[in-house]
C-alpha cells in the first residue's frame, strides 16, 4: 500500500509538472508568444535587424517571474516590468546598470535598449522568438537558451 502511495505521489508531481510547461514551439510555423510561453524562459539575441553582432556580446532577455523581464544588453544588466498579451510586448522604464563599455560594445547595446523599448509584437517562427518593433524595419531574432 505505501508502494501505491508514493507511486501515486510521483505521478501528480509528473502530471502537474507537465501541465504547467510552456507549449512546445512549432518548428516550421508561426505562433504567437505570450506570457504562458515565456514564463521562464531565456533568450539570446542572435539577429539585431540585419547589424552584425559584436562577438561574445549577444544581448539577452530573461521572463523568470511575471510581470518582469531582465538581461544583459551587451555589457550592462537592466531589469524592469514587462505586459506580455497574446502576441503582444510593452516593455516598461528599464534599470539599466551603468558600467563603461567600449565604444563597439556602447553602440550595440543603445541600439538593442532602443529597439526592445519598442517592441511591439512577438511571434516564434522556426523555433527563433521574434520581436517587431516600432523603430526598425527588420525584427530581432532570438533565440532559447533556457
Amino acid at each position: 500500500m505505501r508502494e501505491l502511495t508514493w507511486m501515486g505521489a510521483l505521478v501528480g508531481v509528473v502530471v502537474i509538472g507537465c501541465a504547467s510547461a510552456p507549449p512546445p514551439a512549432p518548428q516550421n510555423e508561426k505562433m504567437a508568444a505570450g506570457a504562458q510561453y515565456l514564463l521562464g524562459s531565456e533568450w539570446a539575441l542572435r539577429d539585431l535587424a540585419g547589424t552584425p553582432l559584436a562577438e561574445g556580446r549577444a544581448p539577452t532577455m530573461a521572463f523568470l517571474e511575471p510581470g518582469r523581464v531582465s538581461g544583459n544588453a551587451s555589457c550592462n544588466r537592466y531589469s524592469g516590468p514587462v505586459e506580455l498579451g497574446d502576441g503582444t510586448i510593452r516593455v516598461g522604464e528599464l534599470a539599466v546598470t551603468k558600467m563603461a563599455c567600449s565604444p563597439e560594445i556602447d553602440v550595440q547595446e543603445r541600439a538593442f535598449l532602443a529597439a526592445f523599448q519598442n517592441g511591439r509584437r512577438l511571434e516564434v517562427v522556426q523555433g527563433d522568438l521574434v520581436l517587431h518593433t516600432e523603430s526598425l524595419e527588420r525584427p530581432l531574432r532570438f533565440r532559447r537558451t533556457r
